[in-house]
């Protein structure tokens, strides 16, 4: 199994330079910084302590800002790095403005390169965040000694399955870990069903807020006379249904606006395209335009301002969930005291949008049909969710908490 996973490795860095170069004309690459992920080109390491967090991608990342943000307080740790694997993660990461925080792209998973990263950064413990598991990084940390943690784990049903086909080298990596922090009770009975020992449940870190997340802002001019439906993290066909539904409901609700936030801001040319031949007037967020009466459409093409969309919205709709990508987090925009709705495929949130739907927060839509009919509703709805959204906070202040006082122990 071993061989068989290095030797795809090996493939992948000979075929490297021809991946990158489509990697980089697709803009899914950063031309300047993709030697990072061959440990080239590193940014110095200071002197003192450092803790590294390893996340795939934005929804890991933003998951542990939280907590980054109390251990850059500790006077002791004088490093905190973070890898992702995507270039969005890393814009991302660049407005969130740490003061000791730096970071990098994830090697590759092959023994040399994985081995100059570690001797270079050459970090006091390591937090794997979610259900990134890279088996020659973690061989490496366990043979140099160094403390490696699986943070706010998460194992999908179909992963157990997969999992379970190889359950003796499952229970070997897996056991590879000093301890493990499941988000969730179906996690924690894989783990231990995985022979794992050392595994405690601090609660679902996405549940916790952001000092920054308090503070953002935005403009309401502009928005001021409109009814607004935020479409967030949106995928391939998703904004073509969401731009159908807006040509509906404009003829039953006065002054409405959908603001539309493509996850992946490198398909915005093919949102144009669909928005031009459904002849609906946009403006574009990076253009910062003026918003007229005839305005249809908001288009966000840039990372990292989610947030203070939210702020401007009663109603959003959460992409990745009208098409099977498992959706995204919804507690972002509830804080901001937005009702959310979503197609079905939210298998990524099951736990937190079970919560939500009991709480009549967030809204399931079968097909674009009752979505259409869903959104009408809020946008009439009288927004009286204050006393459930406080408990959300409290929730997410208490899991923060327990996370941030068992790392300190343990690290």
């Amino acid at each position: 199994m071993r061989i068989l996973y290095n030797l795809l490795i090996l493939i992948i860095i000979v075929l490297s330079p021809i991946i990158i170069f489509y990697r980089i004309l697709k803009k899914k690459e950063d031309p300047n910084r993709f030697l990072e992920k061959f440990s080239l080109l590193q940014k110095k390491r200071l002197k003192g302590k450092l803790i590294w967090f390893h996340c795939s991608s934005v929804g890991e990342l933003l998951s542990i800002v939280p907590l980054v943000e109390n251990l850059e307080k500790e006077h002791d740790i004088k490093n905190i790095l973070i890898s992702t694997s995507t270039l969005s993660s890393s814009k991302i990461f660049n407005k969130l403005k740490f003061k000791k925080t730096f970071h990098q792209f994830y090697p590759i998973d092959n023994p040399f390169i994985v081995n100059k990263f570690v001797n270079y950064w050459d970090p006091s413990a390591v937090f794997f965040v979610e259900s990134e598991i890279w088996p020659e990084m973690l061989k490496t940390l366990k043979r140099k000694r160094i403390k490696v943690f699986l943070l706010n784990a998460r194992i999908s049903k179909n992963s157990f399955k997969r999992w379970k086909y190889f359950k003796n080298n499952a229970v070997k990596i897996f056991g590879s870990f000093d301890h493990i922090f499941p988000q969730n009770k179906e996690t924690f009975n894989y783990l231990k069903y995985f022979k794992v020992k050392k595994i405690k449940m601090l609660g679902n870190l996405k549940f916790t807020e952001t000092e920054k997340e308090k503070k953002d802002k935005y403009s309401r001019k502009k928005f001021t006379s409109k009814k607004v439906l935020c479409a967030a993290s949106t995928h391939y066909n998703e904004e073509e249904i969401i731009s159908n539904i807006h040509l509906d409901i404009r003829k039953k609700v006065n002054n409405f606006l959908t603001i539309i936030i493509p996850r992946h801001i490198e398909r915005i040319q093919e949102i144009l395209q669909d928005l031009n031949n459904k002849k609906l007037k946009y403006v574009l967020h990076s253009e910062s335009g003026v918003i007229k009466d005839d305005t249809d459409v908001y288009l966000v093409d840039t990372y990292g301002e989610s947030k203070m969309f939210y702020a401007l919205s009663k109603v959003v709709f959460l992409g990745g969930s009208l098409v099977p990508r498992g959706g995204q987090n919804p507690l972002e925009p509830v804080r901001y005291g937005c009702f959310i709705t979503h197609g079905k495929y939210t298998f990524n949130f099951n736990e937190i949008y079970n919560l939500l739907q009991k709480k009549k927060l967030s809204f399931e839509a079968k097909d674009s049909s009752q979505l259409k009919k869903i959104i009408i509703n809020l946008l009439k709805k009288k927004s009286n969710n204050k006393k459930d959204i406080n408990k959300l906070k409290k929730i997410g202040s208490d899991i923060l908490k327990k996370h941030f006082n068992k790392i300190r122990v343990l690290i």
